[in-house]
């Protein structure tokens, strides 16, 4: 009879918990967060005021090795959800791992931004052309995660307190902020100039898009510190991510500012004078945004102090692009400001950025190898779906 009941014994989940099923099962969309931290070095390295070869090679060493990250990301993850369709389902509805769909987007982004910055000067319109298409579908990508991701979270029918509230909840409204920075950067070498006041409003839009709805979080997450405290030491890391968007979107409106004032100068589109005040407004709100981002950061400094050691997980990433956006915008207000203190603070931001990537990247690649960093918290949830189907099906 023993030996029967074994025979009869359930052999599939077992298989998938070894070898190259278990990694691809496990790889959940938080390893998207891989491709922001090395696209945004990569970004870095490449917009530094104090220009040299050696910061442009590196820029490229990074844009050649995040495009190899994003594409083993992307097949390992079109693997996992054409074998394991079931995933996609409790993944989305998980309230947690659904949030690191944002980084698919946002990861895109970088590779599109450094395709501007690096393969448009050399290969000319057709380049321009391609970052144009590349730029349309990550708009779609992140427009998408950031609609679909937030109406999910209001309309769940479980009740959520507050003091699981985590700065997690920015990642899917980011996405469409990066999408707007990048997406100005885009419009700056279009040649058709239709087609550039097209993309630059589409920008704008989408900045007004997450801008307003990020700050409203931030409201809410500040409520959260200061009513529950800080959040518990593996979540310690999530701290960073206020400075994202806040650094990202001033570097977008910026941005956004400086291009209008090229577009709207030959253009019939408003006054001519419109052109001159997005830029002027868009740098005094860049300004405000980095002030207030400043505020963000030193919390997040504070709060890794206090809270340390904590354990080491992929949420480290979160250390790498928001402080990396954060630099950029310094940068380019360095730039537009011409004062050496924010050139050469946001030269020093970008080499932490960099230490930081070492470090992270280190120990995630000494994780992958041992395997313990493949888990997804969701696939619990998968169990929960197949008993609650089974006895669905027993009942009828």
């Amino acid at each position: 009879m023993a030996k029967s009941d074994k025979a009869a014994a359930p052999k599939g989940p077992a298989k998938y918990n070894v070898g190259w099923r278990r990694v691809v099962r496990n790889f959940s969309p938080s390893w998207f967060a891989v491709t922001m931290g090395t696209g945004i070095v990569s970004v870095l390295f490449n917009s530094i005021p104090f220009s040299s070869p050696v910061l442009y090679y590196i820029s490229i060493v990074f844009f050649v090795l995040n495009v190899v990250i994003f594409a083993l990301a992307f097949v390992t993850s079109l693997v996992r959800y054409t074998l394991y369709p079931e995933i996609w389902r409790v993944m989305v509805q998980d309230p947690t791992n659904s949030l690191f769909l944002a980084t698919i987007p946002m990861g895109f982004a970088t590779l599109i931004e450094m395709w501007v910055l690096v393969c448009v000067p050399r290969w000319g319109e057709w380049a321009s052309s391609f970052a144009w298409a590349l730029w349309i579908v990550d708009v779609v990508a992140a427009a998408s995660v950031t609609l679909s991701l937030s109406f999910i979270l209001i309309s769940q029918r479980y009740i959520t307190s507050l003091d699981r509230i985590t700065a997690l909840q920015l990642l899917p409204i980011a996405a469409t902020i990066v999408a707007a920075g990048v997406g100005a950067e885009v419009a700056s070498i279009l040649p058709n100039k239709v087609h550039a006041l097209g993309t630059l409003l589409v920008s704008f839009i989408l900045w007004g898009m997450g801008i307003p709805l990020a700050l409203a979080v931030l409201v809410i997450y500040y409520q959260r510190l200061a009513v529950h405290k800080l959040p518990p030491r593996e979540a310690v890391v999530s701290c960073f991510l206020p400075v994202g968007p806040l650094g990202f979107g001033g570097f977008g409106i910026i941005y956004i500012g400086k291009v209008a004032r090229e577009l709207f100068q030959d253009s019939n589109v408003l006054d001519p004078i419109a052109g001159p005040m997005a830029h002027v407004l868009g740098v005094f709100i860049s300004l405000l945004m980095w002030s207030f981002g400043l505020i963000w950061l030193v919390f997040a400094l504070a709060t890794v102090l206090y809270s340390s050691p904590f354990p080491f997980n992929m949420g480290w990433w979160g250390f790498t692009f928001p402080l990396g956006v954060y630099a950029a915008n310094t940068m380019e207000l360095g730039k537009e400001l011409d004062l050496m203190f924010f050139k050469v603070f946001g030269t020093i931001l970008s080499a932490a950025v960099l230490f930081l990537w070492a470090l992270v990247a280190s120990r995630t690649a000494l994780g992958a190898w041992h395997g313990h960093l493949f888990h997804a918290p969701c696939l619990q949830n998968l169990g929960l779906k197949e008993d609650e189907t089974e006895g669905e099906r027993l009942r009828a």
